[in-house]
């Protein structure tokens, strides 16, 4: 397997465990990485990607139960890039870099939680034939709702898209304004969202994506959680959105 040849082999990587899994960083394009090794790897070399907060922190159950199926988990430190050109530059030298090296699947899962969710779709929206399936949770799609909007943030954001301030308030760069390409690739999205989040709402995001994600003929599933706020993330049997991602990623 590529990962065990690999192993401890490239400049600067380095061992640990994380779960009782093999746990190798590295570093792409200036930025740190990290790939978890499951014990066995499922045919095809599987992989999901976490866009954004790798950690126990941020809803780790359905990753680990894909690792337990053989599947490895990837992250890259992309944070403070909004999603953004910038930040898709980084995931695309990661990508290149995990289906070179490391021989992972041409497609993967890719997860995006929270504002996580500006990358993992507007990745798919830019490289929609490496994208097996998309899981969001309580994910931001719509820069115009992220808790960093008009904030002393904002400036940073327009300056990552490449756009000022200005501009940015028109610019159709949200996820909500690129559905066209992921839904016209057949990218199926499992989402999950609490109905009384108020950081990232599920009605300004996730449920306007689920409506014109179905008008367009895509597949989405969404799981709403009465009562539930932002935190915590996932499911605590995070089987429905595992069974979802076994069944409709096609890698």
């Amino acid at each position: 397997m590529a990962t065990a040849l690999n192993a401890g082999q490239g400049p600067g990587m380095t061992q640990s465990e994380w779960h009782d899994y093999e746990r190798l960083d590295f570093v792409v394009d200036g930025q740190p990485a990290i790939l978890i090794v499951p014990k066995k790897a499922a045919p095809g070399n599987p992989w999901v990607w976490r866009a954004e907060w790798f950690g126990d922190r941020h809803g780790p159950q359905a990753s680990l139960e894909l690792l337990k199926r053989g599947w490895h988990l990837a992250y890259i430190n992309a944070s403070d890039r909004y999603g953004s050109p910038a930040a898709m530059q980084i995931f695309d030298a990661f990508y290149q870099r995990l289906t070179t090296d490391f021989a992972l699947a041409p497609k993967m899962v890719i997860e995006g939680f929270s504002r996580g969710g500006l990358y993992a779709f507007n990745f798919a929206a830019d490289y929609p034939d490496r994208v097996a399936a998309l899981y969001l949770d309580a994910p931001a799609l719509d820069l115009k709702s992220w808790p960093g909007y008009q904030t002393p943030r904002w400036p940073e954001v327009a300056e990552n898209y490449g756009l000022t301030v200005e501009e940015l308030e028109t610019a159709k760069v949200s996820p909500l304004d690129r559905i066209e390409p992921v839904v016209q690739a057949g990218i199926p999205i499992i989402g999950v969202s609490g109905h009384a989040d108020v950081i990232v709402p599920f009605e300004e995001n996730l449920a306007i994506l689920e409506k014109r994600y179905r008008a367009a003929g895509g597949l989405i599933e969404v799981i709403v959680k009465p009562g539930g706020g932002h935190h915590p993330h996932s499911l605590p049997d995070p089987t429905p959105i595992v069974d979802f991602i076994l069944e409709h990623a096609k890698y």
